[in-house]
Parts: C-alpha cells; sequence; structure tokens
C-alpha cells in the first residue's frame, strides 16, 4: 500500500526565480514597502540618538555646565521630536503589515489559480499514479510557502538589510573598531545560520516527503471507509495509519534537531561578539573620545541589530521551509498533459453521432490491449459491449473519451478525428452513465445541474420527472435540495442512478455511453430504471456495456469481446442461434449476470 520515498535534491535558485515570476505584478507594491521599511528604520535609530541627547545633557546639567531652563527646553523639543517619531513608525507598521497582507493574499492566491487547473488539467494516468491526499497537501503547503516567503522578506531580509547599513554608517562614525566587530559578527551570525540550514536541507525534504505518504493514505483510507468498516479492518489500518504517523515523526524530529545546533552557535557567536563591543567602545569612552550618550547609543543599536537578526534567524528556517515546499508544487508545473490539443484545435461539435474506431492499435505499458481493430457505429445505433473483463470493453470508452492516446489508427466521431479537437470539448459533448454514480457532497439538485451549468430550473425539475426522481424526493425533508454525502453516501445505489440518469439527460448529447449503469443495482431497481434508460438511448447513438446479457437484449447490434478482439458480432437474436461465445455466456447466465 505504501510507496518507496523518493529524494531529490532542492533548486534553491530555480524556486527562488518561480516565486519572482510570481511576485514580478507587484513590484509597485515592493518598491513601496521599501521605502516604508526605510522610512522606519531610520526613524528608529533617530529616536536612539534623541536618548543620546537626552543623556548627555542631563550629564552637563548635573556637571553644572548647563543650566535647568536650557535642559527643560531642551527636554521638550526631545518630547515633540519623539512623538512625531512614535507618530511616523506606528503609520509606517501599520502600513507595511497592510502592504505584505496584500501581497500574501495575492500570491497565495495566484499560486493555487495556477496549480489547481494545471494538476485538475493533467492527465487521467497522472491522476490515477497520485494520490489525492498528497496533492491537496502539496497545494496546500506551496500556499502557505508564499506567505512564509513574503513575510520573510517584508518583516526580515528588508528591515534587517536596511538597519545593517545604518547602524555600520553611525557606528563607523562614531568608531571605526566598532563599525568592523559588529559588520564582523553579523556577518559570521548570517553566514553560520545559511550554513546550517543548507545541511538541514534533505531532512527538510525528507519530512515533506514522509507528510505526502501520511497524508495520501489519510485520504485513501477516509475515501474507502465503507470498504474497511464491511471487512471489519479498522485496527489494521489503525496499524498501517500508526507505521506511518512514526516514520512522519521520526522525520519531523530529525528535522527539527537541527535547530540545536543553530540555536547553539548563535548564542556563541553572539556572546564573543557583544564582548568584543563592550570593551571597544569603553576603552574609547575611558579615553575621553566618546560621551555616555554616544556609549549608550551604540549598545541599543547593538541590542536592536542583533535582536532583528535572531529573527532572521527565525526567518531564514521559515526560507528553507518555503524552499523545500516549493520544491514540491513547482515539481508539478513540470509535468506536462500526456495528452495534448494540437495548436489552435477547433472545439468538436456532433450533430449525427456517428463513431468509428479505425484500424486501432493501443497498448497500456508493455501490455497490448488492441491491435488493428476496427468497429464501425451508426447513427443512433445501439451497440452493446460484451466479454470477460480484460476483454478491453472499458479501455474503448476511455479511448473514446481520449484519456489515451492511440498508438496507431484514428477515432473518429461524425467523420472527425478526435486527436484534431480540443479534449475538453470532446468530452463535453459525450454524456455517461456508470456503474457507480460520483456525486459531490453538495444538493440533489446541484449533482444534476452539474452536466449542463446554464441549464434553467424547470430544465432541471423536467429531468428529475424523467428519471423518476421526483417520487422519491418528495420523502426528502429538503426535496432537491438534500446533500448526498461525499460520493452520494447518504443515499441507495438506484437513487444515485436515478441522479446520474437525470444528469445525462439533462446534458442531452447526442452520443451516450452505458457503463454498465444497472449491475450494481437489485432486480427491481434495475428493471425500473431499464424503462427510463430505454426512453434516454430514444435519438441517441449510445454504447452500451453490459454484464447482465439479459438487459442488451434489444441492442442493435452486439459485440462480443475476447482479449481486444471481435470475435463475433449481430443482434442477440442472430447471435444466440449460431455457436460462439455469445451463447456460452448466455447458456451460463440464463439471463443473469457474466462473473468477473
Amino acid at each position: 500500500m505504501e510507496n518507496k520515498p523518493k529524494t531529490y535534491k532542492i533548486e534553491h535558485w530555480a524556486n527562488l526565480k518561480g516565486y519572482a515570476l510570481f511576485l514580478k505584478p507587484y513590484s509597485g507594491y515592493i518598491f513601496l514597502l521599501l521605502c516604508i521599511v526605510s522610512a522606519r528604520e531610520v526613524a528608529r535609530v533617530i529616536d536612539k540618538f534623541l536618548f543620546t541627547i537626552i543623556i548627555d545633557h542631563g550629564t552637563n546639567l548635573q556637571a553644572g555646565t548647563l543650566s535647568k531652563e536650557l535642559f527643560v527646553t531642551m527636554l521638550g523639543s526631545v518630547a515633540l521630536a519623539y512623538g512625531a517619531i512614535t507618530l511616523a513608525k506606528s503609520l509606517a507598521s501599520w502600513s507595511q503589515v497592510n502592504i505584505i497582507n496584500k501581497i500574501d493574499g495575492n500570491l497565495m492566491y495566484d499560486l493555487k489559480n495556477k496549480y489547481f487547473p494545471h494538476i485538475l488539467g493533467l492527465s487521467h494516468n497522472f491522476h490515477t499514479t497520485h494520490k489525492t491526499g498528497s496533492l491537496i497537501a502539496r497545494l496546500g503547503r506551496g500556499a502557505g510557502a508564499m506567505e512564509r516567503m513574503t513575510d520573510f522578506i517584508g518583516f526580515n531580509i528588508v528591515p534587517l538589510f536596511i538597519q545593517i547599513i545604518l547602524t555600520s554608517i553611525s557606528l563607523m562614525y562614531i568608531d571605526t573598531k566598532v563599525g568592523i566587530v559588529i559588520g564582523a559578527t553579523v556577518f559570521i551570525f548570517v553566514g553560520y545560520t545559511l550554513l546550517i540550514q543548507k545541511l538541514q536541507d534533505p531532512a527538510r525534504a525528507a519530512e515533506n516527503e514522509a507528510e505526502d505518504r501520511e497524508k495520501g493514505a489519510i485520504s485513501d483510507i477516509f475515501t474507502n471507509i465503507e470498504a474497511i468498516k464491511y471487512y471489519g479492518k479498522e485496527q489494521f489500518m489503525i496499524a498501517y495509519y500508526r507505521k506511518l504517523a512514526t516514520k512522519s515523526k521520526a522525520a519531523l524530529i530529525r528535522n527539527w534537531n537541527w535547530a540545536r545546533w543553530n540555536d547553539a552557535g548563535h548564542i556563541l557567536i553572539v556572546s564573543l561578539g557583544t564582548l568584543a563591543v563592550i570593551i571597544a567602545p569603553i576603552q574609547q569612552f575611558l579615553a575621553g573620545a566618546i560621551t555616555i550618550g554616544t556609549l549608550v547609543f551604540v549598545y541599543t543599536l547593538y541590542a536592536e541589530l542583533f535582536l532583528n537578526l535572531y529573527g532572521f534567524s527565525y526567518g531564514i528556517r521559515g526560507f528553507y521551509r518555503s524552499m523545500a515546499d516549493f520544491q514540491d508544487i513547482f515539481e508539478y508545473g513540470k509535468v506536462h498533459n500526456d495528452i495534448k490539443d494540437l495548436p489552435n484545435a477547433p472545439p468538436m461539435r456532433v450533430s449525427e453521432g456517428t463513431i468509428e474506431y479505425k484500424d486501432m492499435t493501443f497498448k497500456y505499458g508493455n501490455r497490448t490491449i488492441f491491435t488493428n481493430f476496427s468497429l464501425d457505429i451508426k447513427q443512433n445505433e445501439k451497440v452493446a459491449l460484451v466479454g470477460h473483463s480484460g476483454s478491453g470493453k472499458s479501455t474503448l470508452i476511455k479511448l473514446l473519451y481520449r484519456l489515451y492516446d492511440l498508438d496507431k489508427g484514428r477515432i473518429l466521431i461524425d467523420g472527425r478525428d478526435i486527436k484534431t479537437v480540443k479534449q475538453e470539448s470532446l468530452r463535453s459533448e459525450l454524456a455517461i452513465v456508470p456503474q457507480e454514480a460520483v456525486l459531490f457532497d453538495d444538493t440533489i439538485y446541484n449533482n444534476i445541474l452539474f452536466s449542463h451549468p446554464t441549464a434553467t430550473r424547470k430544465e432541471v425539475l423536467q429531468a428529475i420527472k424523467f428519471a423518476q426522481l421526483d417520487t422519491i424526493i418528495a420523502q426528502f425533508p429538503l426535496k432537491e435540495n438534500t446533500i448526498v454525502g461525499q460520493r452520494g453516501v447518504k443515499l441507495s445505489g438506484g437513487e444515485k442512478q436515478r441522479i446520474s440518469i437525470a444528469r445525462a439527460l439533462l446534458a442531452n448529447k447526442r452520443i451516450l455511453v452505458l457503463d454498465e449503469a444497472t449491475s450494481s443495482l437489485d432486480s427491481q431497481t434495475e428493471h425500473e430504471i431499464q424503462a427510463d434508460l430505454k426512453k434516454l438511448l430514444e435519438g441517441r447513438t449510445a454504447i452500451i456495456i453490459a454484464h447482465r446479457l439479459s438487459t442488451i437484449m434489444h441492442a442493435d447490434k452486439i459485440v462480443v469481446l475476447d482479449k481486444g478482439t471481435i470475435v463475433q458480432m449481430g443482434t442477440h437474436r442472430q447471435l444466440i442461434t449460431k455457436p460462439g461465445r455469445y451463447r456460452q455466456l448466455w447458456n451460463l447466465q440464463k439471463g443473469g449476470y457474466i462473473g468477473e
């Protein structure tokens, strides 16, 4: 049940370029953010300088070299300046958060708006080989990475970069040695942080991989909850999930443990840097080169700078986390649809409903399903496909829908090769009633409307009446607004199938596929629905897959398949009177069901 984990290298530069492409439309916001943060950081340096003035003038007041009146006047001026600077910082902070929130929201939307349609549009083969839970996890992590990355730039990188410049200029002006010491400390601090985060990359990727497996399994388990309940396998699945959760926990702890090296190294670097910063200014002060106010100015600038450096350290973890999450979602951007439309392919419009499988060969993996296969279906003809499982019946439908491409040959609808038209328009011109009606967790009404979203309420209610759903939903308190539950779990098999019939009727297509539409129903319900299906088939070309031969006795043509080859073809009356596979199957069934 469990896929083997894959390992990959996180491509930081490529991921940064991918992020930058999303950020590019908001360059105006970035420039405005840079201006606001610069103004706020300048204000922070100035307000510390104001305290330097207070301390130095206070020292002069104590020494008797400054009058009390002048000191009070100075305090008033400083208070006014401090008030103006505080207001400016407050407005700048409000604006900073406001701009970053706008950028975050837009980037998260843009990523989801790009990758959700891209993933949805990937081939049938992609979706059958990728777990839904993993797709959900990666899309969610990608959106979260956008937020973390932008917050890191807006709250950590830009402020710290500007602060380093302003602090370096200020301190170099006061004392070159102090400026060099602080610059070296900052360089070592940042370099060490980046090194640890780089070394942590494999652990971070392993954690993501473990999370994907776990969430993929959760989705799989809950999607198949009925099978688990029917077979009494709750404890088995709990044990299976516990095994995955244990691996996720181990991967998580291995990743988190890198924080020990990060934090321990930071303490050592900052402690040594602080010692050097304390000694150099004090020597200058004792030599009379700087005042006590300047000494306080140096220490407060240093303290705030390294407070922001710790914020940078926390942010850089988010940066590398984002790189791993970008890697996962951007990988999907490199996956291209196996089934491609031709350039400027026109939309498909079916008017007659003729179908022709012409000299087609198709392999699935290493297995050959069809070789030089041909079959003609005339306008309004009802053609039934019969054969044991694996004979190719369902594959013919998948090929008609162009879920896979042929290795050789063509499939024509109304004489037009389906490879030459837009694949989505092709599928929208076909209607299907599958063996199991897969419904959305929505109302009965909306599940029917799904096949023709622009239909009127009157048309939907007509389809409900046609499928004899009206008498059933009349018993429901909310009538057609009843929520059916995930995959229609709140309804019976017959009720779900009637919704599927109503959906196909509302679609009103010239070509209809019945893929074992009644094989999962009891005999009474099947008999009732067969009457609905007979009305639905009127005036349409139909392909009918059935295991119960009694349901296809009135088909215009019955095609008997065996290992991708047509072994018999004709009406029921023709086939039942001659030796062959069909008569064998009929005798086995006696009107019943062909075993799987």
